[in-house]
């Protein structure tokens, strides 16, 4: 064997038994722009990559803990779950289905609400979790929803909604559907309070969740690169027989076109939010003493 395959120099030569695997979990790899950082540095920038602005999909409790001040804040109606009103079966019975991705998961369905305190402000939010069958709407979805909307109604408090969905769900049909309405009329009760909604809309954010609360806020804002639509781009393509732009339904091309108020990088979102509601909050103007009224 040539000596260029023997390494002879002492302290080079390492016995497979006291060689040291690197553990999994300490790196992280963007799928964007191939760089690569610690596990540390990318939570540290909220699972954004620091080199592009690539951003991950995170949970909701994930939102929760930087937007709330020091991570505190109390969730709204954690224990609904999922019924099986038409008796759905797929490759698998309905509640069976539910039951192997609540054990996967952790989570009880595929929406999460929670209110307390952003840089002082009493703000109420709810969150999708796309792992949670795609993050589809069903009624356990639209329930917590128009109950969060009603929380925020009855404290006099801003709503934030994150979405991150492929639509409806379809194991509970028309039920699923009926959401879109119910949530819909929930945030014209909000309007009619004079309450701020601000609608987050997150990769990916499609279906009937885009055809109702997604697109009904005060201010629309979304994610960097977010996918953002109803029917899916291949279905698009396929219906009208043509190409379609490049980019078509990332956020940056639905802001383009007039869908978008705003995008934000997730770093500043709090911050951005804050200065949102500081600016949409009515000024109190103080009474003036009866003096000053008679001239």
């Amino acid at each position: 064997m040539s000596s260029w395959f023997k390494r002879k120099e002492k302290g080079i030569v390492t016995p497979t038994e006291q060689k040291k695997e690197t553990p999994d979990g300490l790196w992280y790899k963007c799928p964007e722009c191939k760089t690569v950082a610690t596990m540390a540095e990318h939570k540290r920038l909220l699972s954004t990559c620091g080199n592009c602005g690539h951003h991950d999909r995170i949970d909701a409790v994930d939102y929760f803990d930087f937007l709330f001040d020091n991570h505190e804040y109390q969730e709204l109606d954690a224990d609904l779950r999922s019924a099986d009103p038409l008796n759905f079966v797929d490759t698998k019975a309905y509640p069976q289905r539910v039951a192997a991705t609540e054990k996967s998961t952790g989570l009880k369905d595929a929406v999460r609400a929670a209110h307390g305190q952003m840089n002082g402000l009493g703000l109420v939010v709810a969150a999708m979790d796309f792992k949670f069958i795609g993050g589809s709407m069903g009624s356990v979805v639209g329930e917590k929803i128009a109950r969060a909307i009603d929380y925020a109604r009855q404290n006099r408090l801003p709503f934030l909604m994150i979405s991150r969905s492929g639509g409806a769900r379809m194991m509970e049909a028309g039920y699923s559907l009926m959401q879109m309405a119910k949530t819909s009329a929930k945030l014209a009760l909000l309007s009619e309070a004079g309450l701020p909604y601000i609608s987050l809309l997150t990769d990916p954010t499609t279906g009937g969740v885009t055809a109702s609360f997604a697109m009904l806020g005060d201010f629309n804002i979304a994610e960097p690169g977010a996918l953002i639509g109803f029917a899916g781009p291949r279905v698009i393509r396929e219906t009208i027989g043509k190409d379609l732009p490049k980019g078509f339904q990332s956020a940056e091309f639905v802001l383009e076109h007039g869908f978008l108020d705003f995008i934000v990088d997730r770093k500043e979102l709090k911050h951005k939010l804050t200065d949102l509601l500081l600016m949409l909050k009515p000024a109190e103007v103080p009474a003036a003493e009866p003096a000053e009224l008679v001239r």
